[in-house]
């Protein structure tokens, strides 16, 4: 029977033969953690591992969001991953333009300062930084001028941690970072590791996020702090990078399919337990960790989390994010984060 033997195959390849089996709208904005579907005349059932109470609520906070006027956003995508399996909980998706378009797993979005990340990390790794360290720069904080990435003491220079640094985006450490300790290899190579130029491994199609490093300096700097429009991630692999943070350094393959139940109530398809993937040093993790809580605390998040403390959940939670933003007709703007249960350790990332 051709349409068993399909099936059996996913279990030898879940990734290819679940995105030959089963199509992708199936996953937009789905409000049931399972649904039916026929594979060449036979009914099987797909569990996924949506969280129906948190889908529901995103999905309807977006579209509250969308029927106000102040609110002009014409793609919206939200993933949230459990960091310590790498279930998707909920993927939400809203595109004007396009209703079945899945903005989740679209890998067309400048990443913007979500790649601070990505370069603290390398810093750490190859240089030995941490939050405390001491960078000096000139001029303002979110610009990237060629004069900034000189190393010239001035009247007005600033001298900053690295911890701040991430928390506030300054573009002209990072640009730094990128030219002085990392260069053309290192960017590269810690891209890579995080996901960067190679397939990514889920039950539905992703394209691969997308870097290009070119041997000019200035290059090098832009893409070291953010400020370009080339380096493109999807808002899966934002939730991606973040469970690097959460898990010492190794970076969780996500999955949506739990099980696929056949014609006959049997299991033909079961989630395998992936091993997640080492991308950074356990130290490089913990001090990101750092970073990312003052982002929330004292950094550029800091006003969207105003009165955290107070909140009933989130006071007893370890959260931590990243913000990203640039601007070039369209905005695009992002956030990436986590929060983690300090008792039990377990988190979920989001993006």
């Amino acid at each position: 029977d051709k349409s068993v033997n399909k099936i059996e195959l996913l279990n030898k390849n879940q990734s290819g033969n679940l995105l030959s089996c089963l199509d992708g709208k199936y996953f937009l904005n789905i409000r049931e953690p399972a649904f039916t579907t026929q594979i060449e005349g036979r009914m099987y059932r797909v569990e996924t591992s949506i969280d129906p109470r948190l889908q529901e609520s995103l999905l309807a906070k977006v579209k509250e969001m969308m029927a106000k006027e102040r609110y002009t956003s014409r793609c919206v995508g939200i993933v949230v991953m459990s960091a310590d399996t790498g279930r998707v909980l909920s993927m939400v998706s809203f595109d004007k333009q396009n209703p079945t378009h899945n903005t989740c797993v679209n890998d067309q979005f400048p990443a913007a300062s979500i790649f601070k990340i990505i370069t603290a990390a390398a810093a750490i790794d190859t240089h030995g930084l941490n939050s405390n360290s001491l960078i000096s720069y000139n001029g303002q904080k979110h610009t990237l001028y060629r004069g900034q990435l000189k190393e010239t003491i001035k009247r007005y220079t600033h001298t900053i941690s690295l911890e701040d640094s991430f928390a506030q985006s300054i573009n002209p450490v990072f640009g730094k970072i990128g030219v002085e300790l990392l260069g053309k290899k290192k960017i590269e190579d810690y891209a890579v590791r995080f996901g960067f130029n190679k397939p990514i491994d889920f039950d539905i199609l992703v394209k691969p996020s997308y870097i290009a490093v070119e041997e000019e300096p200035y290059n090098q700097a832009e893409i070291a702090s953010g400020f370009n429009t080339q380096t493109t991630i999807s808002p899966l692999h934002g939730a991606m990078i973040v469970t690097t943070v959460l898990n010492e350094g190794k970076m969780k393959t996500p999955t949506i399919v739990d099980r696929i139940i056949g014609p006959q109530n049997q299991i033909v398809y079961e989630r395998a337990n992936h091993p997640a993937q080492k991308v950074i040093s356990e130290r490089a993790s913990k001090e990101l960790y750092r970073m990312m809580q003052a982002t929330i605390s004292s950094g550029t998040a800091q006003k969207l989390f105003k009165g955290h403390d107070r909140n009933a959940v989130l006071k007893v939670l370890h959260i931590g994010g990243k913000t990203g933003s640039i601007n070039n007709n369209p905005r695009f703007d992002w956030f990436v984060g986590f929060a983690q249960n300090p008792r039990t350790r377990h988190a979920i990332a989001i993006s």
